[in-house]
């Protein structure tokens, strides 16, 4: 996996090496001792614009280095010719690291392209709708935030943590909306799910505190 890991790392300086060396050895040695040469060059090289670095970026999202996966993206250079679904996976990434350093623009923008190139998996889709959903609750754009986070529901979404986090957003939506009933249906959904994300964990507490007294 090391192994992997380093020549996806290198592939470029890799590929442009081997097609060098492929070069001199046709003109010594003619084209079929270089064939193999080329081919692995012509491979790594494809491999670098084709699939991109997103691989690298696995273990250091799990240990929480943002900078070493933001380095990683910033290295694809032309995201426009990666594969359609490593592209869209390449900009929901972007996204995700902008939302973390509470860039809600910027992660709005990228969401928005990896959901409009279409995700690999339904509950990708869903989870980045959700999150769509939370920057317009950021932004105070309730009707949109709504709109998006439903969406999310529908497409289905990774696990029981994410739908609480839906089921949460959408019973604080409806106590704006002073649409009591439906906020205390959502509330139920979501803490029947017995999420243990301290996040969402707290934020059931503090609303039982209000869901209790209202009416409907």
């Amino acid at each position: 996996m090391k192994f992997y890991n380093l020549v996806i790392k290198y592939r470029l300086p890799l590929a442009i090496g081997l097609l060098i060396l492929a070069v001199v050895t046709n003109v010594y040695a003619g084209f079929w001792p270089a064939f193999l040469l080329y081919f692995i060059g012509v491979i790594l090289l494809f491999g670098y614009f084709f699939f991109g670095p997103l691989r690298l970026i696995q273990e250091y999202m799990e240990n929480g280095d943002l900078e070493s996966a933001e380095k990683v993206l910033n290295s694809v250079r032309y995201p426009s010719l990666l594969y359609k679904p490593i592209r869209s996976v390449y900009y929901t990434l972007k996204g995700n690291i902008a939302m973390m350093k509470q860039d809600f623009d910027s992660a709005e923008k990228n969401m928005k392209k990896g959901l409009d190139l279409g995700m690999p998996m339904k509950e990708a889709e869903g989870a980045s709708l959700l999150q769509m959903g939370m920057l317009a609750m950021q932004k105070s754009d309730m009707k949109q935030a709504e709109s998006y986070i439903r969406q999310a529901i529908r497409k289905g979404l990774p696990d029981k943590e994410n739908q609480a986090a839906a089921f949460l957003q959408l019973c604080s939506i409806m106590m704006t909306k002073r649409e009591f009933r439906a906020s205390k249906d959502f509330f139920r959904k979501a803490k029947a799910l017995k999420p243990t994300t301290p996040q969402l964990v707290s934020q059931i507490k503090e609303l039982e505190k209000y869901i209790s007294r209202m009416p409907g």
